[in-house]
């Protein structure tokens, strides 16, 4: 066995080492756990102020352009069609004269004289046919179409040198005065559609018309998903009956309410709660729950809760960030 002393200054000096060793390991663990809770960097987001705004709810429906009425131009009387100076798609005035009808007595009595006229083999009787000629001219029944009213051209049912009788169609004009749009509106937006509501035309390649809402005509069947609306013009759209619009009709306002930038508010898809997250004062994001109103061009209207116009919502950046994480807001 070796020196009793010696011995034991071995121990001490492994139980010291041990010791030491010990106290550094803890040091070291309670390093990592404050390197661990130190907070990182803010992270960058883009922040918009809370607005006051009118806001407009509206319904869009494809639809096309209608006449609720059609004025006939008919043939006075029997005879030929000689002149007809429009055609479909063209614009009318009240009072144009747009064709002529020739009387079919008188032009039969004019082709018996020119038949005559070419006939005739004796210099009497070239003048006998040229006098029947001059005469059956000047009796000539020729009577001229003009139209009503202002209008557009929509249909024609004879051509120049047709045979006509009497009474027959020959033009049907559209009347400026009852051109319309047929909305179909879907039948769950029906119930917000009100007689007299304001509504905007758009026509492609054409200045938008303004129009009100007459009603809701006869429903369509059960397979049908969509009911016409007629909508009256406030002024004639300079476009041809049957070409396509879309109307969009405003159903509801809302005046001087807060609202966000759209990308402000987070839908949940499963829950369909929505949240916009603000960055408050102590320089962190906080989500709040909200209940969006109108949505119109680009903004939100936020019903409730009522946002302060000072509250900074975030617009870019939101997505995944936790509840109280620092942010470092921007515009």
């Amino acid at each position: 066995m070796g020196d009793p002393v010696t011995f034991r200054a071995r121990l001490w000096a492994v139980l010291l080492a041990a010791i030491l060793a010990s106290g550094c390991g803890g040091e070291a663990k309670d390093a990592k756990k404050q390197d661990a809770a130190a907070p990182g960097p803010p992270t960058p987001v883009r922040i918009a102020p809370v607005e006051r705004a009118t806001l407009a709810e509206i319904v869009s429906a494809p639809g096309k352009i209608a006449a609720m009425s059609q004025a006939k131009i008919r043939a006075p009387f029997a005879g030929t069609l000689v002149e007809l100076r429009v055609t479909d798609g063209d614009r009318v005035h009240r009072g144009q004269v747009v064709g002529s009808v020739v009387a079919r007595d008188s032009e039969a009595a004019l082709a018996g004289a020119r038949e005559m006229e070419r006939e005739a083999k004796t210099d009497a009787e070239r003048r006998d046919a040229s006098r029947a000629v001059d005469l059956a001219q000047r009796n000539l029944v020729r009577s001229p179409l003009a139209v009503a009213s202002d209008g557009v051209v929509v249909s024609h049912a004879a051509s120049a040198g047709d045979r006509v009788s009497e009474g027959e169609e020959i033009l049907s004009v559209a009347e400026t005065g009852s051109l319309v749009v047929l909305a179909d509106v879907p039948q769950a937006q029906l119930p917000k559609i009100r007689a007299g509501e304001p509504a905007r035309i758009e026509i492609p390649g054409r200045a938008p018309v303004a129009g009100r809402v007459h009603g809701i005509l006869a429903e369509s069947g059960p397979s049908d998903l969509t009911a016409p609306v007629r909508i009256d013009l406030d002024a004639a759209p300079g476009a041809a009956v049957g070409l396509f619009a879309t109307a969009r009709i405003t159903v509801a306002e809302r005046r001087d309410v807060p609202a966000v930038p759209d990308a402000a508010v987070v839908r949940d898809d499963v829950t369909g709660a929505s949240r916009v997250a603000v960055a408050g004062a102590d320089g962190k994001a906080h989500w709040i729950a909200v209940t969006p109103g109108i949505a119109q061009g680009g903004r939100t209207e936020i019903a409730v809760p009522a946002l302060d116009p000072a509250t900074r919502v975030i617009v870019a950046g939101q997505a995944g960030l936790p509840e109280g994480t620092p942010v470092a807001p921007s515009r």
